[in-house]
């Protein structure tokens, strides 16, 4: 398993990590459990997880992936894994926290009190990664970074890192930390596949110059990758799937960001080059992500030991210049297929 450095940090981490955010929810413990154990013993060592984990966010189920996590970290020799976590931050039309009665701000009240929370849930003392899971341009980033820093240094947190995050919050967040002297976001996790490359147009550049590692979270489009919404086939219980069937519109507007026209385009284009290199979309599309320069490590998910083993075996595979350019003219055929 290849590591890599996270941003500026002295923390190394496998280029593949695991994302827990249907563990609690899709996931039994039971069954998290074997998850988390075969990728440790495929030498996995970075983990990530969140406040308002599992999703869709629910309040009868908040917190239940961090529980998880805690439980199996127990098992482990805590200083070989490295754990990451998320602050809610400010809620939007989708992701609205069913958690401190919906006010989730990065003041330093909720700071302090997320940490506390998921430090007891989590049963260890110290969390590797810190991230801001939603930022809030309208609040100052000096408060948020000052109480950032102030857990760095008090030992609680080891780096930063932001989740969902804009160019301009970016470089907002790194002239803050240069101008006052606080600790800076070393990782940037947003979405990032082969079937969103928005990334690329100015994120991706500037985590190059700055430093910054990119921590793709869905680099699967969501299941789309997989081929399993392929044509005009709905797979019983996969996320998208159930998102549909909710009463309301905010997960049935995501799940149609994910799956469209354009998205299944794509992985149908993307199939023949696949099965050329007797390839998965889903190997093919992990492979491509844990390639790019700026990426630092790719956070997959799996809610069945089959779909982890297809995952697993991504970590082996390097695609040559002439395959990646074949991906580029596909993506240039379907531009920003997620809607």
């Amino acid at each position: 398993m290849n590591k890599k450095r996270l941003g500026k940090s002295s923390i190394w981490v496998t280029d593949l990590c695991m994302g827990t955010m249907t563990m609690g929810s899709k996931n039994s413990e039971q069954e998290s459990f074997a998850i988390l154990d075969r990728c440790w013993d495929a030498g996995i060592n970075f983990y990530d997880t969140a406040e308002i984990y599992p999703v869709p966010p629910k309040a009868e189920w908040v917190h239940r992936s961090e529980v998880i996590v805690g439980k199996w970290l127990k098992t482990k020799e805590r200083s070989h894994v490295i754990v990451a976590t998320k602050v809610a931050g400010s809620g939007h039309t989708w992701f609205n926290p069913p958690l401190r009665g919906g006010n989730t701000g990065l003041d330093r009240h909720n700071i302090r009190s997320a940490i506390e929370g998921s430090l007891r849930r989590l049963q260890t003392d110290y969390v590797d990664l810190y991230q801001t899971h939603w930022p809030d341009h309208d609040f100052p980033y000096e408060e948020t970074l000052e109480t950032l820093t102030e857990l760095v240094e008090e030992g609680k947190v080891r780096i930063l890192g932001s989740s969902n995050e804009t160019p301009w919050g970016t470089m907002q967040a790194e002239h803050t930390a240069h101008m006052h002297g606080f600790n800076r976001y070393e990782t940037i996790q947003n979405n990032y596949s082969i079937v969103n490359r928005r990334f690329e147009d100015a994120l991706a550049d500037i985590c190059r110059r700055e430093g910054i590692s990119c921590l793709p979270y869905s680099p699967l489009g969501g299941g789309v990758c997989t081929g399993k919404y392929n044509g005009d086939i709905i797979p019983d219980n996969a996320r998208f799937s159930q998102y549909l069937k909710e009463e309301g519109n905010r997960q049935k507007k995501m799940a149609h960001r994910f799956v469209n026209e354009r998205s299944l385009n794509t992985v149908a284009a993307l199939l023949p080059l696949a099965k050329d290199l007797s390839l998965t979309v889903a190997q093919l599309s992990l492979a491509w992500c844990r390639q790019q320069d700026f990426v630092g490590s790719v956070i997959f998910g799996a809610t069945t030991l089959e779909q982890l083993e297809e995952n697993l075996k991504s970590a082996d595979i390097t695609l040559d210049p002439e395959i990646c350019a074949r991906i580029n003219e596909i993506s240039e055929t379907y531009p920003y297929p997620l809607g």
